[in-house]
Parts: structure tokens; sequence; C-alpha cells
């Protein structure tokens, strides 16, 4: 049976383990990060990173200043480490440096006025199309993520979270909340890559 979300906050289920979740489910840099990472590798795995990260950092959260600040070289190495973060720990690590220098530069790092006092769900969408390594599908998805998840609904979320908006699909990170929905969403995702490689393949008419 699928978890639904805590009265007392967040519960979360994209990394499918328990500390790693919660991180996610505390900290809405650890959420940024995980929504980051979530790109050609498994859906689990992006979103356990942040916690590994954490670890490796020597803490129980990210710090948006300690990581912008921290060392590239050193900061690609820690992401590197046996088990990797990421299939691309290298430029993976050059990705979260940006979006944490950039949440620093514009919200002084706290990564939830990101989206605290947005007044409406376009005014949101536009302002993680901006964040580093954020296009307007990984915005979407992240905003649907803060609808569903985190109860962040300004006017008009939904619509502008577009395909991933609408409540009872199973389309992305947004619509997991354990193990059933995690294998709906994943059989929906091997569904659109062979729609797009078919579509690709058939002779132009």
């Amino acid at each position: 049976m699928d978890d639904k979300t805590g009265a007392t906050g967040a519960t979360i289920r994209l990394a499918q383990q328990p500390e790693a979740d919660a991180l996610l489910g505390r900290s809405p840099l650890a959420a940024l990060v995980g929504m980051l990472l979530d790109q050609q590798v498994p859906m689990e795995w992006a979103f356990s990173g942040p916690w590994t990260i954490a670890r490796r950092l020597g803490g129980e959260d990210l710090d948006a200043h300690a990581v912008a600040a921290y060392d590239p070289d050193a900061f690609a190495a820690l992401l590197s480490e046996k088990p990797a973060v990421h299939r691309y720990p290298g430029s993976m690590a050059k990705r979260v440096q940006q979006l944490c220098a950039y949440l620093v530069d514009h919200y002084d790092g706290d990564a939830s006025a990101v989206w605290a006092d947005a007044a409406t769900g376009e005014e949101l969408l536009a302002r993680l199309k901006a964040l580093p390594g954020f296009g307007e599908q990984k915005a979407q998805i992240f905003l649907a993520l803060l609808g569903k998840r985190f109860d962040v609904r300004p006017k008009g979320w939904r619509e502008a979270a577009g395909a991933y908006g609408p409540a009872g699909v199973y389309r992305s990170a947004a619509d997991i909340t354990g193990p059933e929905s995690l294998a709906k969403v994943r059989a929906h995702k091997q569904e659109m890559k062979a729609a797009a490689k078919a579509a690709k393949a058939s002779p132009e008419q």
C-alpha cells in the first residue's frame, strides 16, 4: 500500500530509503537537488543523492552556502566516491554547485524562498525555470511535486504544471507515494520512450 502525505509534513517515497526520503521531506534544498539529479539514472538513485552528499559532507542536511563555496575539484571527487551519486558525477557536481550558488545569490541560500511567496503557478514556474539545470519539463514536474506532496499550491499551480498537474495520473516523481505508484510511473515513462522511438522510426508522410 502506498503511503500518503503525513499530517506533520511531507512523507516522501522517491528514494525508497527511509533516511534519504526523510531528508527530502524536511529539506527544500535536498528536494531541489534530488530533482536536479533526476536525469539519465533511476529515480531512486537520483533522489537518494542529497542524503549521500550530506553524509559525505559530514552533516544531516545540505547547506547552499557550504556547497557553493566548496572546492569544485574536491566536490566532484566527493560525488565520484563509490557508490557514485550519479552516472556522471563530475558534471552533476558542477550543476549542483551552480544551483546552490544561484540560491545564495538570489534567495540568500534558502531554497524554500523560491516558492514561499509565489502568488501564482505561472510565477512559480518562471522561478523554477530560472534555476540552473531546470528546463521547462523539470520545472513543471517539480512544481507538481510541490503541489501534490508539499502542499505548495499557488493559484493555477495545476495548470502551470501542465501534463504533470492533474490528480490521479502516474507520470512523474510528483505522483510517487510508494512502490506501487513508482512502478506505474516507470511503466508510463517506458511507454513514452517507446512511442517516441516509434515516431522517430516511422517514415515522414
